[in-house]
């Protein structure tokens, strides 16, 4: 298991290379001078010259690429052009609002797609699995953009069940800063009226953002159980005189539980990097807005950094998947 585990870890700095290597040169094609749209256009010809020079903008693309891997390698993702500090520090306060949510919407997702696509299973072309089926289709084909702005009309706005935008209410002092997730600095501190109110503006981004995976996991649950309970060892069971919950829980849901784990691996990564619109228009400060804000002010050191990040945690997490594998089943072996 260790070797395999090293020989996946050395696949992802591969792959973790092959980010850079792309991203950066794609950065190069892309007919927009990079210290023309930092300084603007009426800046003068000395200082886009001492601007490139500084950046090492001048060398050559080869010369230029090999400068990046140097830094790479000391954890200097460069400086953003758009903010003027070290990428480094720009994802290290952006990446844990994200990391939030995302958790947040996984949950969400789990919660209602697990138990809703074991249901439907259990009660194949009955009403239960119609109704799962038809709201899956509904929240899988349901624009990200126009669910939230119609339950933030309709719970923030006319019914003001649950707060707006933002992570926190104006009006409180946020938790002293230890993960940079609000609602768990908030726990630590023992701050109980931040993290109720953490935990109730997180309600609607995560529901929104995690609504689409929730019915995508619903569907593969259902198709994965209906898989293992038309099987001959699960008529056995049932033969024995086990109770439903006895038969899901210890014997079909276990072994269906594979193909469902690829699926939340990549669902899991891509709510960290697809958090775009929600980020937008819940105002949550978190990579999805800060990537947006540098691609359209050609921050390229940002991009690449937060292109380069979610790469890595891609790859992370395909190995925690693979390494999962080995335990809910024990005949699976690793080399």
């Amino acid at each position: 298991m260790a070797a395999y585990v090293l020989k996946r870890l050395g696949y992802a700095l591969l792959v973790g290379l092959g980010i850079t290597f792309i991203t950066f040169f794609v950065s190069q094609v892309i007919p927009i001078d990079p210290a023309v749209a930092a300084l603007g256009e009426n800046a003068r010809e000395e200082q886009i010259r001492e601007f490139r020079e500084r950046y090492g903008l001048d060398k050559p693309l080869l010369v230029q690429y090999g400068l990046y891997l140097q830094r790479l390698f000391r954890l200097d993702l460069g400086r953003s052009l758009r903010t003027g500090r070290p990428v480094a520090e720009d994802l290290k306060e952006f990446f844990p609002a994200t990391l939030e949510l995302a958790l947040s919407a996984f949950l969400v997702a789990l919660l209602l797609g697990l138990p809703a696509g074991v249901w439907a299973a259990l009660r194949q072309n009955r009403p239960p699995d119609l109704l799962v089926r038809l709201l899956a289709l509904l929240l899988g084909s349901t624009p990200v953009f126009f669910l939230a702005i119609l339950l933030l009309d309709l719970l923030h706005r006319r019914l003001g069940l649950l707060p707006g935008p933002g992570r926190l209410d104006p009006f409180l002092l946020p938790p002293p800063r230890v993960t940079g997730m609000v609602s768990l600095d908030a726990l630590l501190a023992g701050d109980w009226a931040a993290f109720r109110d953490a935990l109730a503006h997180l309600v609607l981004p995560a529901f929104v953002l995690g609504s689409a995976s929730a019915a995508l996991l619903a569907r593969m649950v259902r198709a994965a159980m209906l898989e293992v309970l038309s099987q001959d060892y699960i008529r056995t069971v049932w033969a024995k005189g086990l109770s439903e919950r006895q038969v899901v829980l210890r014997h079909a849901l276990k072994n269906a539980a594979l193909p469902v784990l690829t699926l939340l691996g990549g669902l899991l990564g891509g709510l960290l990097s697809g958090a775009v619109l929600t980020e937008t228009i819940f105002s949550w400060p978190g990579l999805g807005r800060y990537v947006t804000q540098s691609a359209t002010s050609l921050d390229f050191p940002a991009v690449m950094g937060v292109t380069l990040l979610v790469g890595v945690v891609y790859s992370l997490l395909n190995l925690l998947v693979d390494l999962l594998y080995a335990l809910l089943d024990p005949r699976i072996r690793y080399a």
